[in-house]
This record gives structure tokens, C-alpha cells and sequence, in this order.
């Protein structure tokens, strides 16, 4: 079977149409165009912060300026060439299968996050959002992660109580603004985060305002601690 569907649907990079070994690879130039985040990292937030050896207790500059009222943060890739289309392909372009390898890379770059078997749960989407696009990347980036590391996953832990304008163009303080009190537990999880290590899930953390407002939502609910985990980490403005 695996032959047969090798010969009708031959793999190609998921970032272009440029065959490739397996599914779910990339090719050698795609491959070049994307950056794994390693070394020495930021504790709270993922960013890189210079050096090849990895480093305990690291906070980057944004980190030490805006409290986070998470435990730790980590993130996979950083975002830009070959992690930026990915992110798009799977937010806006229908491109549900790019959660797989999205989720094996997240996994790997938050395995100190998902020991201990923790609650995963996905950044939600206002249901008017949902509804135009269908899924939300977030909640397929979250099953993903949740099956690589053998953990329960609660897609509708939260919910957006209220719609949110993109956080595009905005600076620090309207990202914040914008999602301030938007965020809760879902009525029919309200005693699911209680007790429980909770690891967050979404496609990009910019400003971490998002991942802000769910972690307080989370820790409101009774949650033991919060931590976060991104696909890809934008770099903080120079």
C-alpha cells in the first residue's frame, strides 16, 4: 500500500514542489531557508540569545522588560523564510497536512515542557474566525505535539470570549491591549486545568501577549503552572 501511494501521490517539499525522500521533508534549498532554533535559548520566551552551548536560566532583554506570567516558553523554528511558509501555508492556506512535521518539530524543541505529562492545550480561535477558515491551526498544531509526546490534549480548554482584530501592525502595548480579558476557559472545561502542568500551544508568538492572556486564564482556573510552545519564534525588533 505504502509503494501503491508513493507511485500515485510521489513526495514533494512541503515548502515547494521539488520531489523529495519521504513525505513531510524538505528539500535541500527549502531546507537551507530554515532556521532551527538551538544553543542557548531564552528560559521564558524561546528566543535565541547568541551562543552554541545551551545555557540554564537565560532571559532574553523583552523577557527581563514584560512580565510573563508563564513558567517557560520554547519554540521550534525562527520565523522567517522557510518557517514563515510553512506558518502561512497551514493558517491561510488550507495546508492542514504541515501540522505533522510541525508537530514533530515542536515536540522535540519543547521536550523538557512535555515531560511529566502535562495538559496541551491550543491558543482558540474567535468562533466568526473559525467558522470563515475551518480549523484552527493552532488546535492541529496541539493534536500533533500531544501525539508525538504521548499526552493529553484538550483542543476547547479555552475560548475567545470575545472577537479580537488580527495582531498584525500592532506594536507591544495594542497586541496586549487588543487581548486583554478575551480569554477563558471554556465553560464545559472550567475544572479540567485545576492541578494540572499546562503547556500552550500556538503557530507564532510575537509579543507573547496571546500566550499571556491564555496562561491567565489558565492559572484563574486553578492551573499548577503554565508554560508555552510556538511553532516559530518572530525575533524581537533590534
Amino acid at each position: 500500500m505504502q509503494t501503491l501511494l508513493r507511485q500515485v501521490y510521489p513526495p514533494h517539499c512541503i515548502c515547494c514542489p521539488v520531489p523529495v525522500a519521504d513525505h513531510g521533508g524538505l528539500c535541500a534549498d527549502c531546507w537551507s531557508g530554515l532556521e532551527v532554533i538551538s544553543g542557548a535559548i531564552c528560559e521564558l520566551c524561546g528566543v535565541p540569545v547568541g551562543g552554541e552551548e545551551e545555557a540554564a536560566g537565560v532571559i532574553c532583554d523583552a523577557c527581563l522588560s514584560i512580565a510573563r506570567p508563564w513558567k517557560r516558553g520554547r519554540a521550534a523554528l525562527v520565523y522567517g523564510g522557510s518557517a514563515r511558509r510553512i506558518v502561512l501555508g497551514l493558517k491561510h492556506g488550507d495546508r492542514t497536512e504541515l501540522a505533522r512535521p510541525a508537530g514533530r518539530w515542536m515536540a522535540a524543541a519543547g521536550a523538557d515542557l512535555l515531560s511529566g505529562a502535562p495538559l496541551i492545550a491550543p491558543i482558540p480561535l474567535h468562533w466568526t474566525r473559525l467558522a470563515g477558515r475551518r480549523y484552527n491551526q493552532a488546535a492541529l498544531l496541539a493534536q500533533s505535539v500531544a501525539r508525538h509526546a504521548e499526552a493529553e490534549c484538550v483542543p476547547d480548554l479555552l475560548t475567545r470570549t470575545q472577537y479580537t482584530p488580527t495582531q498584525a501592525g500592532r506594536g507591544y502595548d495594542g497586541r496586549f491591549a487588543n487581548v486583554m480579558d478575551r480569554l477563558a476557559l471554556h465553560p464545559r472545561r472550567r475544572g479540567a486545568a485545576k492541578g494540572r502542568d499546562i503547556v500552550l500551544i500556538d503557530d507564532v508568538m510575537t509579543s507573547g501577549a496571546t500566550f499571556a492572556a491564555a496562561t491567565e486564564a489558565c492559572l484563574a482556573g486553578g492551573a499548577a503552572s503554565v508554560s508555552v510552545l510556538a511553532l516559530a519564534r518572530a525575533l524581537p525588533q533590534a
